[in-house]
């Protein structure tokens, strides 16, 4: 069954969610009524807002044994990109907002981030290793085209000669490749460029404002032939939709130039199963049962299974299939090699105005 949208009067113009049901920490929920008055009512579009936030701190301290990396930053809470499947949507119910429509339209910027971030570099107690960015909000989706925190986060990063991994679906990280081109000669920054699926129209249901996924394989050239080492994320894997195409988007991303590549089965915790539940209602009755039965036999016979180490997996002789498939397709286009091995050893305080440079 659908899920009520918010209001029948609000136009929706791309976007992956049509509902805005309350989080979980809401005592109350809200639905549109008629009030019996006839009176017209003029439709409206649903925009876009942004507030601003001044972080106490800004890197996040990263426990998840299955995570490769122990801290990470997001300059923006919420995301625009308005993926349907997004794992990030229930972070929005710590606001009071909806993991919803509010999402991806009430958005919370941190213009302050940079400055904060150098400050905890600053510290004396600060011990070096990667900082994962984009792993919960995407950091180029549309508004860092406005606020450009993330290219003050690289130019605060590369002053310090400190390591970072970018995660992405957002073609506007070529607008900084001249920053991370120069991280990258010192071996302190990797990207991942996220391609769901290769099919424009699926990926505009699904994903309806990132960019096109011939257009992301095209970053993936871009950033490669800069020398920037790039990782394809095919990323989620959704049974019957997309994972069919999992060969086909590695052999296209290594086409492009990536050198290694990950995948992660479509998680839906908390409030996003029955979001993505009602997308697939919408937008792929036919499949919608076939898709869930599906992932349900890799998750333990319910929708999502947040334990470490299946959470990303699954389980059961269709997760086995996947993972085999991959390793097999990574080995025969050369997509195997590790994670870009990036340098600690050069972490340094920047020079402060004034101070005597080295000769050597």
């Amino acid at each position: 069954m659908n899920l009520p949208p918010p209001d029948p009067f609000l136009r929706l113009k791309a976007r992956g969610s049509a509902t805005n049901v309350s989080g979980r920490f809401e005592p109350y929920a809200r639905t549109a009524e008629n009030d019996g008055w006839d009176l017209p009512e003029e439709e409206r579009l649903l925009r876009t807002e942004v507030s601003e936030q001044t972080p106490r701190s800004v890197i996040n301290a990263v426990t998840s044994p299955d995570l490769p990396f122990d801290r990470s930053l997001n300059p923006y809470r919420g995301c625009e990109h308005g993926c349907a499947y997004c794992y990030a949507r229930p972070s929005h119910a710590f606001l009071g907002l909806s993991p919803g429509l509010d999402f991806e339209t009430r958005l919370i910027a941190r213009p302050s981030a940079p400055e904060r971030l150098a400050r905890e570099l600053g510290r004396k107690s600060y011990r070096p290793a990667p900082l994962a960015i984009g792993t919960d909000t995407d950091p180029y989706q549309p508004i860092e085209a406005r606020y450009r925190i993330m290219r003050r986060l690289l130019e605060v990063l590369g002053a310090w000669n400190h390591p970072l991994t970018i995660t992405t679906k957002g073609t506007l990280i070529e607008r900084d490749m001249d920053l991370l081109g120069d991280m990258a000669r010192r071996h302190l920054v990797e990207v991942g460029i996220t391609v769901t699926t290769l099919d424009a129209d699926l990926a505009r249901q699904l994903e309806p404002r990132v960019p096109a996924p011939a257009r992301r394989l095209a970053t993936i050239e871009s950033l490669a032939n800069a020398g920037i080492p790039v990782r394809v994320m095919v990323a989620p894997v959704i049974p019957v939709l997309t994972e069919p195409e999992l060969e086909r988007i590695m052999a296209s991303a290594a086409s492009a130039g990536a050198t290694s590549a990950s995948w992660i089965l479509l998680r839906l915790p908390l409030e996003v199963a029955p979001l993505f539940r009602d997308w697939l209602a919408r937008h792929r009755p036919d499949a919608a049962a076939h898709v869930m039965n599906r992932l349900r036999d890799m998750r333990g016979g319910k929708d999502y299974d947040a334990s470490f180490g299946r959470r990303m997996r699954g389980q059961g002789p269709f997760a086995d299939l996947i993972a085999r498939r991959f390793a097999v397709a990574a080995r025969r286009l050369g997509l195997e090699s590790r994670r870009a091995a990036l340098d600690v050893g050069r972490f340094a305080a920047p020079p402060s105005p004034g101070d005597q440079l080295s000769l050597f």
